[in-house]
């Protein structure tokens, strides 16, 4: 029975049938907040989805969004990431929301929303798109010495809240794809700590570690992830967050794409085609 499956589904690709494709889009991650206690950059919103039609000679463009700026100074918040698109499914991956500062402590809203900044009254977390991602979490209530700043959203978790005189707010975790792969994209970044307290991890999937007394940790590379937020001194920038990715899966049964520009990476796993674009480009079937 398998052989006589395998050998139709070969028949079909040799006569040009177009497959249907998976995928995964990711945008860039926001950068973490600047000054005494950043929030957390937002993870880049996230879109995946099975068996998705396309046709053949069509060029669909793929973009692939940068990560967001860390803030410059205490009082500016850092830059939200830049969108990822596949065109065929018609939907944008928006940029991480930026995060909060103590002087403009509010997070901003994006695929996942930036976590707040500790401010007088304590900056929220900024909101979420539906379907992208979660929400940034708040800061406690006070700014200066000690200050607490909340995490970025996640695709997969909200960003966590900060606890006065324990902790910056850890990044929501990301999602994990393929299932069971141990792969993970789209985490936010955690919150910035200064005097006191215990550093905030990123959440899975790329979101970087808040600083305490120092730099967080930049979002990594090519996975969507916030960056993490700084705790130090007035003038301290924050780091940027991480670049997103675009990612194309279809049965080996079917024919390579015709063609593709931006250099995608072609690999063979479990059956499928993979192609993946770390920078923009596009891809005809």
């Amino acid at each position: 029975m398998f052989a006589a499956k395998n050998f139709f589904l070969a028949a079909i690709a040799a006569t040009g049938a177009t497959p249907t494709v998976d995928y995964l889009i990711v945008a860039g991650g926001a950068g973490g907040g600047a000054g005494y206690q950043g929030g957390g950059g937002g993870a880049g919103g996230l879109l995946s989805g099975t068996s998705l039609s396309v046709t053949a000679g069509v060029s669909y463009t793929v973009t692939v969004g940068a990560g967001g700026a860390g803030g410059a100074g205490a009082g500016l918040i850092s830059s939200n990431g830049g969108n990822s698109l596949f065109s065929a499914l018609g939907t944008t991956a928006l940029g991480g929301g930026g995060a909060g500062t103590y002087l403009n402590g509010n997070g901003v809203s994006g695929g996942s929303g930036g976590g707040g900044g500790a401010t007088p009254g304590g900056g929220t977390g900024g909101a979420n798109t539906s379907g992208q991602g979660n929400v940034g979490g708040s800061a406690a209530g006070t700014y200066g010495a000690p200050g607490y700043a909340g995490g970025g959203g996640g695709a997969n978790g909200a960003g966590t809240n900060s606890v006065m005189n324990a902790s910056g707010g850890p990044g929501g975790n990301g999602l994990q794809w393929p299932s069971g792969s141990g792969t993970y994209y789209a985490g936010g970044g955690g919150g910035g700590v200064y005097i006191g307290g215990s550093s905030a991890a990123g959440g899975l999937g790329g979101g970087g570690a808040g600083g305490v007394n120092a730099a967080g940790v930049a979002g990594t590379a090519n996975t969507g992830g916030g960056g993490g937020g700084t705790g130090g001194g007035a003038g301290a920038v924050g780091v940027s967050g991480g670049s997103g990715i675009v990612i194309i899966s279809y049965p080996n049964t079917y024919a390579n794409a015709a063609s593709t520009t931006g250099s995608p990476t072609l690999t063979n796993v479990g059956g499928n085609k993979i192609y993946t674009w770390t920078g923009s480009g596009s891809i005809t079937f």
